[in-house]
This record gives C-alpha cells, structure tokens and sequence, in this order.
C-alpha cells in the first residue's frame, strides 16, 4: 500500500468514525450529558488534548472509535490510600485532581480516606504533612487527570446519561447513524459537482457522432428512444444492451422527437478498439451540468447507496448468513487502496457508500450497536421504566461477545484474500 492509498484510508476511517461520533457528541452535550471523552481510533492512546470539559483522543488502532459519556456504571470512585495532587479554586473548592504524583506540579498532595463524587461531592482524607482528617468540597467541573495523562471531568449524578430523559437519550444514539447519512449526502453532492456532467440513465440521445451509424440514419440529440425491434426500453442501458446484441444487423427504432412518432433504421457497426471488439452506432445519452440536475443526480445517488446497503443487509439474514459476506478494517483498507488508484471521484463514492454502510449497520436492534440502545430505550419508553438491569447487561454482553468474535474471524478472512 503506498502513500496515497494510506492517506485515502485515514481520510475516509476519520470521516466515517468521526461524522458518527460527532452526532453523539454533538446531542449529548445539547441534552446536558457530560460527554468525557471522544476517541478516533481504539486502543493505546497517541495523542490527547483535553478542551471545554471533554478529552479528545486519537488512539492507535483503525477499527472504531466512541464517545464516552458520563455514566452509572463508569462513577466517580476512589478507593482508600489513593493519592492525589490536588489543586484548590478561589472557593477554596477542589478544581483539580492528578494521579500523576510522581511528577511535578502546582497544588499539593492529598490522601484519600473516603470521597463522594456523585451526590454529596466531597472528599475527606489526609494533607501532606498533616495528621488530621479533611473534608474537602469537589467543585462541579472539578477535572481529573489520570495515569496516562488523559484529563476528564468529574461526573456527578445529573450529568449521567440514565439520567436524561428517554427521548433525548433516543436521540443521542440515533444521532451517530444520521450523521453517517448526512456525510453520505454530502459525498453524493460534492461527487456530483465534481464530475463534468451528470445523467439520468434515459433512453434520451445526448450526442450523435458524426458519420456514424446513427447520425447516417438521421438520429438527433434530444430524441427518445421507445422500443428497438419492437422491444419497449425504459433506460439508456436497455437501448445499449439492444444494440450490443446486433452487430451488422438492421435495427428498427421507434423515437420521439417534439411530440412525434418516428421510426428509423440504423445497423450498427463491430469495430476494434485496442484489441477488444465493440459494437456501436456513435451515440451517448443525454447529459445535464446545470445545479438543480446535480443536485437532482445527488440524491438519486445517495437513494441508490441506501438500496444497494439494504439489500445486502437483507441478503445477509434471508439469504443464509455467511462470513464472506462481511468486511472489516482489513477490507475497508484494501477496498479505499484499489478506489484511491482510480481517483477521488471513486473515492468520494466509496466513502458516501460505506457511510450508508456504517449507519444502517449501526441501526440493528443488537447491543451494543445504536440499535441495541435505541431498543433498550424505546422499551423503557413503552412500559415507563427501564429495562431490568441484569436484562440490559446481558444483552449487551452477548451482543459485544458476538460482535467481537465476527471482528476476529472477519479479520483473519480479509488477511487471507
């Protein structure tokens, strides 16, 4: 894999992972969710920077990423004899807790005996140099930086994502899947302002070649094409497979031009073009490079991704379930080298493709995927409290046990292609 093909593969993993998480990030912090870390990536940590009460990560390895917000099963708890560099504000309130003890810095050391994250927001233990217990009060945004050096803010209570309601929790985990869709519009638009012209695949002649087969029979740009040998055709593609299939034979068209009914004869011609034989009567179809047909052929692209991913969703469960049929980093990797050789255009329609992909895979009822929440959630919201707990979390580590193996035996498939 050379330079470009490794470029390309970031660019579009950073895209598709980083679209994904911002529309979780973007909703829980609208809902008053603590968000406390967003990572790009998985894994050990390669860079960090810690901005507006969330740590922001990029992690080593290519296979994901989350935002981890604030939550019941991830409190605040520390343990007796844990020690700290603690710094005070002007409230005499803790602002600042650092693991890193062996390191200098501002503040002063403090040894806990017993704390209260998330109610209470205290903690009570002993200053250095002093015998005597202290209680001392945690500040709300009170941040704590860990072993790695990565910075989080402490996360009382309120700021817990079960403690939002059902509906903006809903949101937040249907928002990671409608930014893949929103990226997925925007690489159809951007796809087609890119390209020098646009169509609609309609049995409509865009250009006739002059001295070719259909120009000698008197075809004109802008005619429409009924029916060839009285075969109705409905695409551009209908016609051009009718043609192929008759070469130095006669073909009866039957066209529109300015409301009328015409019929021509035109044979088409097999010639050789750098050693491989085509059939051809010197046509192309109509094309269009005005912004309302763009913007059109946009959507039309982005309708089609949307087909092509649910189908083969569909494919994956009726049609009999098979390793084959997935792909993971490896193939995502490979597939972005192959489409960066062919140019950007490929690689826009690559990457509008893979994020109808990453969102409607997110959207399957199994946890932990979006789906898998959204599902918790909507039962929470039908019978008016939460699923069982032990429900829940066995669901959920079934469905991270399944989703792990699959990402074992996929990778270990796209290594040995």
């Amino acid at each position: 894999m050379n330079i470009t093909a490794i470029i390309a593969f970031l660019i579009v993993f950073g895209l598709l992972v980083g679209f994904h998480e911002f529309g979780h990030f973007i909703v829980a912090k609208k809902s008053g969710v603590l968000v406390r870390e967003f990572a790009i990536g998985m894994g050990p940590k390669i860079l960090s920077w810690y901005k507006n009460q969330t740590a922001y990560t990029i992690r080593l390895l290519p296979v994901g990423g989350y935002v981890r917000m604030a939550s019941e099963m991830e409190k605040d708890e520390l343990e007796a004899g844990q020690r700290f560099r603690l710094v005070l504000n002007q409230a005499g309130e803790v602002e600042s807790m650092d693991e890193r003890v062996d390191q200098d810095g501002p503040g002063f050391f403090f040894q806990v005996d017993s704390a209260d994250l998330v109610h209470d927001m205290t903690m009570t233990g002993y200053r250095q140099d002093e015998e005597n217990l202290q209680t001392l009060t945690v500040a709300q945004t009170a941040i704590k930086t860990d072993q790695e050096g990565i910075t989080t803010r402490i996360a009382p209570a309120s700021t817990w994502v079960e403690s939002a309601p059902v509906w903006k929790r809903l949101l937040i985990n249907f928002a990671g899947p409608a930014m893949n869709f929103i990226l997925a519009i925007l690489a159809a638009g951007i796809l087609s302002f890119a390209l020098p012209s646009v169509h609609f695949n309609e049995p409509i002649i865009g250009q006739v070649v002059k001295s070719e087969p259909a120009a000698q029979a008197g075809i004109q740009p802008g005619d429409k094409i009924l029916a060839v040998n009285g075969q109705s055709v409905q695409s551009f593609t209908d016609f051009a497979n009718e043609v192929t299939k008759k070469a130095d034979q006669s073909l009866q068209l039957k066209i529109s031009r300015s409301g009328k009914t015409l019929n021509k004869t035109v044979t088409p011609e097999l010639i050789e073009v750098s050693g491989q034989k085509q059939i051809r009567i010197g046509v192309g179809v109509k094309s269009y490079r005005d912004p309302l047909s763009r913007i059109k052929f946009s959507l039309l692209n982005t309708g089609t991704w949307f087909t092509q991913v649910g189908n083969g969703i569909k494919d994956l469960f009726v049609g009999g379930f098979s390793i084959n049929k997935l792909g993971g980093p490896v193939m995502l990797a490979k597939t972005t080298a192959q489409a960066s050789h062919q140019g950007f255009v490929t690689v826009l329609a690559l990457l509008g493709l893979l994020s109808v992909n990453l969102g409607l895979i997110n959207l399957l009822p199994i946890p932990p995927l979006d789906g898998g929440k959204i599902f918790l959630d909507l039962i929470e919201g039908i019978f008016r409290r939460p699923a069982p707990a032990w429900l829940a979390t066995t669901l959920t580590g079934a469905g991270t046990a399944l989703l792990v193996v699959l990402m074992i035996l996929v990778t270990i498939k796209d290594l040995g292609q």
